[in-house]
């Protein structure tokens, strides 16, 4: 019997797509940062090949969505303490 379903690098690109889609219909850059973390799982699994669990892969998913949503927050976020207001109104 072949491996899991989970550890199989297709099945981790393909969250990763789904998980871009979900980001754009609902954007914030908090489905992105999760589907950076599944697409790097994905190569991961595709280049090295292992076979482990899965909860050492979602730990691994995990790992790298936390730092993929650090450094879009540090990329797009707005100077420290600054707020944006708007000054007109949409129909002036």
């Amino acid at each position: 019997m072949g491996d899991p379903i989970w550890s199989t690098w297709w099945v981790w690109a393909a969250t990763a797509l789904l998980l871009a889609i979900v980001e754009v219909l609902a954007p914030g850059f908090v489905f992105l940062g999760f589907a950076i973390g599944a697409a790097a799982v994905s190569l991961i699994l595709l280049n090295t090949g292992m076979s482990v669990g899965l909860p050492m892969l979602l730990l691994i998913f995990a790992a790298l969505s936390l730092v993929a949503w650090l450094i879009l927050r540090r990329i797009f976020a707005r100077p420290q303490g600054q707020v944006k207001t708007f000054d007109h109104d949409i129909n002036d």
